[in-house]
């Protein structure tokens, strides 16, 4: 049916692809394309030997994606329908700029952040709507689980449960072991940037902003466990504020054990987190990058790895029947089920399945439009049918509150 590019080739760029090999009648031919075409070529010889009976046709390249002219000349050479964008967030822009002037659509899993300030918004992305609309080209951004799956859950909330939501309460929980001492799930670059910033929430009509890791409970993981989880600031916050202008109170948690923030306190007490560059014998380099170079490849984390992911959003308000109403909508995912489905950890298995989902429901026409999109803004029927049937699948529970006040 179409044809795509990957662009990246790391542990979610694995699953989006091996995912796309299943789904061959609508992904027929892909091509990987990274700085390190060796990456992904272990990727479709993986494909080859876990999926023989795949018709998607697979290849690589090699692309730098800082470089819109080398970007251009990939998808032209190429021809796809669109780009599924899962290199790193500082590359968000030069990769839509390549969109934009060969006149393919476009698909990521995480917004735009400047890689020389730790600050993550939609507004540059955002600023790309009227280019995008007026060449008929479509920008889905952010179609991961959280941001992504975490959106369409909340459009469920108000398309199926609420008249108006209140209160919004986004978990992510991990609680996995992947047996070494301290290793993130996904880009470590990306993930310490994250924790290592100041939180935020909504409330009532602003933003407060909290120390890192400042505010904690414990709360109960349906199937999965109690376990103290923390608030940080998280990318969707911003747009589902946005769209959903009932809400008063939005926040998002995540778990972390006592080993891990041990450990990341101490390389931030040391300056091994420092995204500032420095000299070292002659050369500029930021402390995070070496830090990133030392530490294991989230990829590398997939054989061994125990244990489930819970991830979930609760919604406060006022129900469809006009009286207060709580509810729950979540997915739980076992993290050896997928290495044995993929060869990956179930960090990048939630993030790398929703994305090969966003791409499937543009290229049939379910979620096509023209212009710039969060996931929350379109359908959430056919996301949670295919969430379902791609290994993904969602529960809901009722009347229960698991994340307090």
């Amino acid at each position: 049916m179409s044809k795509v590019i990957i662009i990246g080739a790391g542990g979610v760029a694995n699953v989006v692809a091996k995912k796309c090999a299943q789904n061959d009648s609508v992904f027929t031919e892909v091509l990987i394309a990274t700085r390190t075409v060796a990456k992904a070529d272990k990727i479709v010889a993986e494909i080859k030997e876990h999926m023989p009976h795949s018709k998607a046709v697979f290849t690589t390249a090699t692309v730098d994606a800082d470089n819109v002219p080398e970007l251009v000349k990939l998808i032209n050479d190429f021809g796809p329908k669109m780009v599924i964008n899962v290199a790193l967030p500082y590359q968000d822009l030069t990769i839509m700029d390549a969109c934009l002037e060969t006149g393919v659509h476009y698909l990521d899993t995480a917004n735009y952040e400047p890689k020389d300030v730790a600050k993550f918004e939609y507004s540059w992305q955002w600023a790309y709507q009227d280019r995008f609309k007026e060449k008929g080209l479509m920008a889905l951004l952010g179609c991961g689980f959280d941001p992504g799956a975490t959106q369409a859950f909340t459009a469920h909330h108000a398309k199926h449960h609420f008249q108006e939501i209140h209160y919004l309460d986004i978990v992510d929980c991990n609680n996995g072991n992947h047996g070494k001492a301290f290793a993130t799930n996904f880009n470590p670059e990306i993930n310490i940037r994250e924790i290592t910033a100041n939180g935020r929430y909504w409330d009532n009509g602003q933003w407060v902003e909290t120390q890192p890791l400042e505010i904690s409970q414990d709360i109960y993981y349906p199937k999965v466990a109690t376990r103290k989880s923390f608030v940080l600031y998280h990318e969707e916050l911003e747009s589902l504020v946005k769209h959903f202008p009932t809400i008063k109170r939005a926040r998002f948690w995540m778990t972390f054990g006592e080993a891990y923030i041990k450990h990341l306190n101490v390389l931030e007490g040391i300056g091994m987190t420092s995204i500032e560059p420095i000299d070292f014998r002659g050369m500029k380099v930021a402390p995070i990058e070496f830090l990133k170079a030392v530490l294991p490849a989230p990829e590398s984390l997939a054989a061994g790895y125990s244990g489930q992911t819970c991830i979930g959003v609760q919604a406060k308000g006022i129900g469809k029947d006009g009286q207060p109403k709580v509810h729950f909508v979540y997915n739980v995912k076992d993290h050896a089920d997928c290495y044995r489905e993929v060869q990956a950890q179930g960090v990048s298995y939630t993030t790398g399945v929703p994305a090969m989902i966003g791409a499937m429901l543009m290229l049939q026409g379910e979620w096509m439009q023209p212009g710039v999109w969060n996931v929350e803004q379109l359908n959430p029927d056919p996301f949670f049918a295919a969430m379902n049937q791609w290994g993904l699948p969602i529960s809901e529970l009722a009347d229960i509150e698991l994340v307090k006040d």
